[in-house]
């Protein structure tokens, strides 16, 4: 049953601080490594972290939540950046069950301000990819074989996830705006919407849509995800 609440036009899409709480959401990092921007979504100090009001945080996330549905209405397309070891299979699977494309190994400068390059290189593996399936590698010998088989697993690595991608993305949501940076800059420089979560050691500023959490905690990413995944299935459920 969706947890997607509508009265009178207020999406709460079953964002509750007591379950953020629950996952973790609401620790920052130590005092030392604030970023002045931040400072009005934290509600206090713990053992010398920063504790994010989550009364505030649930609040932008419902807009951010309430955007992503817009552009899944819309027929839109999300680019879901996360890249950081511990999140990458979490970032895989949500991708997967939305749909979406994805970034969850390391960023490659230019994917999206140098777009016509990256695709031809995309092309270049999906047409290798297909000939070895037709079994028109057979004629090789078994060291170029295998070379072509190690060149496949590396662009898997860096294209896997945007290998579908025939267009620029219309939103990149970024799940760490500290380690993914360049991500941002590029989709800044492409006019591109970015929705991003925002700890506290990071410039709320950089997203158009912004999540303030904790971006290190698995259980609290997976609580972000799992929002988002909900809110794209139903929406893509009722087209």
């Amino acid at each position: 049953m969706s947890t997607i609440k509508d009265e009178k036009n207020d999406l709460d899409f079953g964002v509750d601080p007591k379950e953020m709480a629950k996952a973790g959401l609401q620790f920052g990092h130590k005092i030392s490594k604030i970023n002045p921007k931040m400072n009005f979504y934290v509600a206090g100090v713990k053992n010398t972290i920063h504790i994010i009001d989550l009364e505030k945080s649930a609040e932008e996330f419902k807009k951010t939540l309430k955007f992503i549905q817009k552009l899944v209405s819309e027929g839109k397309v999300i680019l879901l950046v996360g890249t950081k070891i511990q999140i990458k299979e979490l970032v895989k699977e949500a991708a997967e069950k939305c749909g979406l494309p994805y970034v969850n190994e390391r960023w490659l400068g230019g994917t999206l301000t140098n777009f016509s390059v990256i695709k031809k290189r995309i092309e270049y593996f999906k047409n290798l990819d297909n000939r070895k399936k037709k079994g028109e590698l057979e004629k090789y010998t078994k060291k170029e074989r295998l070379n072509i088989d190690k060149q496949l697993k590396d662009f898997e690595v860096k294209f896997g996830g945007i290998k579908n991608l025939e267009n620029l993305p219309d939103a990149v949501f970024v799940l760490d705006m500290k380690k993914d940076n360049l991500a941002i800059r590029e989709a800044k420089r492409k006019k591109i919407p970015v929705i991003g979560i925002a700890d506290t050691n990071v410039d709320p500023g950089l997203a158009d849509y912004v999540i303030p959490a904790n971006d290190d905690a698995i259980s609290s990413v997976k609580y972000i995800l799992d929002k988002a995944t909900e809110v794209i299935k139903e929406t893509k459920s009722k087209q």
